[in-house]
């Protein structure tokens, strides 16, 4: 029931974060085509700001005035004001190069406010016919009978000239000039098709499969042209405009992320809490069951099996229930010591301790009670020093090496070292009965590998982590390496 339960918690933080992610990626992704769009906006924007700022200049310079003192009189024709063009626009590039089809209307102003060029009284619309009469009349002032009723008492004749070209180097400054105003860097190119089907055209080696384009739609374009603008793709330009809003997407999904996987570790850290819980309760049982019904028979012996008064029986069944209640006292007094090593409540007897005799003689202990196994203790010389308590630095390296004599192999070796003013103690033997995973969590209290209701092996569990904690209070460190033996390393200081 309680493999069920964790596992519907898992599938459950399992579709939050890909629920997480899968909104996350939606909403980034929506504001990237947001974006796109906006540029390609702004793109078309500047394009026909370009456009209308670069024909309206155009026009300007493309704008011929003529202007006259006094009213044109019979036979005078336009000969004066051609005379004052001749005088007032000295750097024009000559009325010889004006072509009928180039001219794109005429304005007539009459009167005092001519000179201010803000009363319009007459917008003359004139065919090709005439257009080409208002040429001849600039470079043959004789002829003007089919114009004179047109430009009859004119103070000052406006004729704009349009053109089928654009000037490149002009274009592209208006064209930097919008896109620079709206921070836009793009590599572009164009194509400027013409009324008569002829085209003008720069940087078009950009073009290829993944270019976008923009068609002009400003009214100052000339009848029947075309304007095509070609940019490179502008996914980066997007993506460093959304840079701020797709950093901080990724530090809520990663703090949604990272909680939940922290979720997870403490739920699978409480459910191996709770596995490891199990089986010290389940050995406790066994250990304190054990002596507790040997001290039963024992008694039960006593006041059943000795009718005689044998002292020697009742001496061996008397022994014997002391041998168990001093193990059990010994039990209950380890588990209370490991109450107190997390705090400062353990106090240490420190005094010199020759380190050699130590190991030795737990090494002889071993090897009196495990006949089948091959002990042995090497050290770089023979008597070295250090500042200990004896009993609990004893019981911690007998916990190391009566776990070798237990899960190792056959050939166990102490080894006694000095490095960088430190002993560098290992316990090593041929087994490998750790994997990397176990060797992790196995200083950890009341951690054993679990195995379930079994008793193979004595132990609460508590032995290994006893170690760890009486080592660093001598100010050392205990570490462990599965390969390619298992070997139990400590290092301790001199001092």
């Amino acid at each position: 029931m309680q493999n069920r339960k964790y596992s519907y918690i898992i599938y459950f933080i399992a579709v939050v974060m890909a629920m997480t992610l899968a909104i996350q990626g939606y909403w980034n992704y929506k504001n990237y085509k947001s974006g796109k769009q906006q540029l390609i906006n702004e793109v078309q924007t500047s394009l026909d700001l370009a456009i209308d700022n670069y024909y309206i200049d155009l026009a300007e310079k493309n704008t011929i005035g003529l202007s006259y003192d006094g009213n044109i009189v019979e036979n005078a024709g336009l000969d004066s004001i051609t005379k004052r063009i001749d005088i007032n626009n000295q750097g024009f590039s000559g009325l010889d190069s004006l072509k009928p089809e180039d001219i794109h209307d005429i304005k007539i102003f009459r009167g005092v406010k001519a000179l201010k060029m803000d009363t319009v009284i007459s917008d003359v619309k004139i065919s090709s016919d005439e257009r080409k009469n208002v040429v001849k009349s600039f470079l043959n002032p004789r002829n003007t009978d089919s114009l004179k009723g047109k430009f009859a008492l004119a103070n000052r004749i406006i004729i704009s000239i349009t053109t089928d070209s654009i000037e490149i180097p002009e274009m592209n400054e208006y064209l930097n000039e919008q896109l620079q105003q709206k921070n836009l860097n793009l590599n572009y190119g164009y194509r400027f098709l013409k009324k008569n089907g002829t085209d003008q055209s720069y940087n078009l080696g950009i073009i290829d499969t993944t270019a976008l384009k923009a068609k002009a739609k400003s009214g100052y374009l000339p009848n029947k042209s075309n304007f095509t603008l070609y940019y490179a793709n502008i996914s980066t330009e997007v993506w460093r405009r959304n840079l701020l809003g797709i950093v901080l997407s990724t530090l809520l999904v990663g703090s949604v992320l990272a909680c939940l996987i922290f979720l997870l570790n403490i739920i699978n850290r409480q459910k191996q809490l709770a596995e490891v819980k199990n089986d010290l309760i389940s050995n406790i049982t066994h250990e304190f069951k054990t002596p507790i019904a040997t001290i039963s028979v024992a008694l039960e012996g006593i006041k059943n099996f000795n009718t005689e008064n044998d002292p020697v029986k009742t001496g061996n069944y008397v022994n014997t229930s002391s041998n168990q209640l001093n193990k059990l006292s010994m039990m209950v007094e380890k588990l209370l010591e490991t109450a107190t090593l997390d705090g400062d409540e353990l106090s240490l007897n420190k005094e010199e301790i020759n380190l050699n005799e130590v190991l030795e003689n737990l090494v002889q202990k071993h090897q009196t009670l495990a006949l089948k196994k091959s002990i042995r203790f090497t050290s770089f010389r023979e008597n070295n020093w250090v500042l200990g308590d004896a009993f609990h630095l004893d019981n911690a390296f007998n916990n190391l090496l009566d776990n070798a004599v237990k899960y190792g192999g056959s050939e166990i070796e102490v080894s006694l070292n000095s490095r960088d003013g430190s002993y560098v103690i290992n316990f090593s033997d041929s087994g490998n009965a750790l994997s990397k995973t176990e060797s992790k969590q196995i200083f950890e209290k009341f951690y054993r590998v679990p195995k379930g209701n079994t008793h193979d092996v004595k132990g609460f569990g508590i032995g290994l982590y006893y170690t760890k904690k009486i080592i660093e209070k001598h100010g050392g460190s205990i570490s462990v390496a599965t390969a390619p033996q298992t070997t139990f390393k400590i290092i301790l200081p001199h001092g």
